[in-house]
């Protein structure tokens, strides 16, 4: 049997026609996304979108979402594919400057949902000050892609003198940290398991460019390095950060925030929140003396109000992450192995 066509009992679904390259994709793109992201639906597409970044250097980055739920407090996979992109570009201290979009779609998928997502793509993006400027859907068969997939790359200017990177990490610095941790694992899992608590836990994700360039002015190149500690939390990225630079983390367990719901919820099922997921939070390592500066700076700016500094950077020798604990001892923080909750982003 063959493709339903447009204006049958089947066009509130994706089919695999879809993603097949001809009349429907065609509509798909024209109807159903480009208007969604503030394109010309009549625009002429191409391959490729070109560019004029305009001279220094360009970051680039790409990622991919397989959150599960796709809707969950707080957010969607259309949202969190675009913060997720912008806040990789961000924390290296790059502008996001144009976006690329593709989908993976499971046929029989809501077409309802499909725009949805697309919404949310577009609605973020204008938010962040980005533009989506090429893209691509694929369809497979029933059972190949759980609904819905998606990708985006980045790519932005570094904005001249900002020396950022682990290599640029010394002892004495402090580490500054954006707010609460842990909100967006633990909304993920709530939405996926049925998990209900005494408030609904909201996802944390958000585009963090203007956070970002707010540290960067406040600090100029006394921030040394910073991260969106995302899949594997707070542990992961200061974890990789000791390891790269060969040098001793020390973390003050008291200074680090964590909203009493997703406490709550994080002694009920036996997670640590150092390394449960977030997006829409920035941790960054800053000289002393610009410390002040940087922290005042993103505490004026409405993602990082609770902003507090969390720890510094010690001498150099093992690479490791140490925990000086509520309690009065220390522990070593250990880079998670692999994802405690899978499907987070």
């Amino acid at each position: 049997m063959g493709e339903a066509r447009p204006g049958t009992e089947r066009d509130d679904r994706i089919l695999l026609a879809h993603g097949g390259g001809g009349e429907l994709m065609r509509e798909l793109i024209r109807a159903d996304i480009l208007p969604r992201l503030g394109c010309d639906a009549g625009a002429v597409l191409s391959d490729s979108a070109l560019l004029d970044l305009g001279s220094g250097r360009t970051a680039f980055t790409t990622d991919s979402y397989v959150v599960k739920p796709l809707f969950f407090p707080g957010g969607d996979i259309g949202t969190l594919a675009v913060c997720g992109t912008v806040n990789d570009l961000a924390v290296v201290g790059a502008e996001a400057a144009a976006l690329s979009l593709a989908f993976i779609v499971e046929e029989g998928f809501p077409l309802d949902d499909f725009r949805r997502v697309v919404d949310s793509v577009g609605r973020t993006a204008s938010q962040a000050g980005v533009r989506v400027v090429t893209g691509d859907v694929k369809v497979v068969e029933r059972g190949g892609a759980d609904g819905l997939f998606v990708n985006t790359a980045g790519v932005g200017k570094v904005a001249e003198g900002v020396p950022l990177g682990a290599e640029h990490v010394l002892p004495g610095d402090r580490i500054l940290l954006s707010g609460p941790i842990g909100n967006h694992g633990i909304a993920v899992l709530s939405a996926r398991e049925g998990i209900a608590f005494e408030t609904t836990v909201r996802s944390d994700v958000a585009c963090l460019g203007d956070l970002a360039h707010a540290a960067l002015t406040a600090g100029g190149e006394g921030v040394h390095w910073m991260r969106d500690p995302t899949r594997g939390g707070l542990a992961a990225a200061l974890g990789e950060l000791a390891e790269d630079t060969q040098v001793e983390v020390t973390v003050d367990e008291t200074a680090v925030s964590v909203d009493p719901d997703v406490r709550a919820a994080c002694e009920l099922l036996g997670l640590d929140p150092l390394v449960v997921a977030n997006e829409g939070k920035l941790v960054a390592v800053v000289a002393e003396p610009a410390a002040e500066n940087v922290l005042t700076a993103l505490q004026d700016h409405p993602l990082g109000v609770k902003a507090a500094p969390v720890g510094f950077v010690g001498e150099s020798g093992p690479g490791r992450v140490v925990l000086e604990t509520r309690t009065g001892g220390r522990r070593l923080v250990e880079l998670p192995y692999g994802e405690e909750l899978p499907r987070i982003c």
